[in-house]
């Protein structure tokens, strides 16, 4: 509705309670004046995708990677939100912390974090990647930056010991820090050669949407939780 059909209404019914035109006037100008700086403030929500080669989208291009199909997925949902990518191929969760400052901008909302793979597939001892982990988590918490921890598990061959101390790294740190928990990043495509590239390891397209599909929903609930 057009400003002067409003105007004109607000004034007739001003005129029936006796108040000036002017100050009806003055005020259903500021209200839109007021309605018209909330559109033109209001910004999108800004997700950091933190991880490696599976949030990088190795060997894809990069509107196929996790983050941009994430977004337009979102965007589809009808969220005001921008997915950045964090992702470096080879990142340990070593790497991750090391570049944390600078790869999480001022401004932030909030960040999916999915490291930990590269760890267990150099066959790290798991008390390693749970100590990076609690410092990126312990970091960001400082910033007042919310997580959703993105869970990896290890690969079976690597022996009963090894696979029970890595794959509760992620639940004991969700309950820790008091994050939500995706509880496998990989769930659905990881053993499926239909949806990995010829390693067998990351996700091709196919799988990327397989992902996003699967954890969407829980994304969505941080979503709006997120100040």
């Amino acid at each position: 509705m057009k400003l002067t059909y409003v105007l004109d209404a607000v004034l007739a019914i001003g005129a029936r309670l006796m108040v000036p035109k002017r100050n009806v006037a003055i005020g259903v100008v500021f209200v839109f004046f007021l309605a018209h700086m909330g559109t033109v403030l209001a910004e999108p929500l800004k997700l950091v995708a933190l991880g490696d080669s599976l949030t990088a989208g190795y060997l894809l291009p990069q509107d196929q990677g996790f983050p941009a199909v994430l977004e337009r997925e979102l965007k589809a949902r009808g969220h005001d939100v921008v997915v950045i990518n964090g992702g470096v191929s080879g990142d340990t969760t070593a790497d991750g912390l090391a570049r944390l400052d600078w790869t999480i901008p001022e401004g932030a909302n909030g960040v999916l974090l999915e490291l930990g793979a590269n760890d267990m597939l150099r066959g790290l001892d798991p008390t390693i990647p749970r100590g990076n982990l609690r410092e990126i988590l312990t970091h960001l918490k400082a910033r007042n930056i919310p997580v959703f921890l993105m869970g990896m598990k290890a690969q079976r061959n690597l022996g009963a010991s090894y696979v029970s101390a890595f794959d509760t790294i992620y639940p004991d740190l969700a309950a820790e820090f008091n994050v939500p928990l995706y509880d496998f990043f990989l769930e659905g495509v990881a053993g499926n050669s239909g949806l990995t590239l010829q390693d067998g390891l990351h996700p091709n397209a196919a799988g990327v949407q397989k992902i996003v599909s699967l954890t969407v929903p829980r994304i969505e609930e941080f979503l709006a939780k997120l100040p």
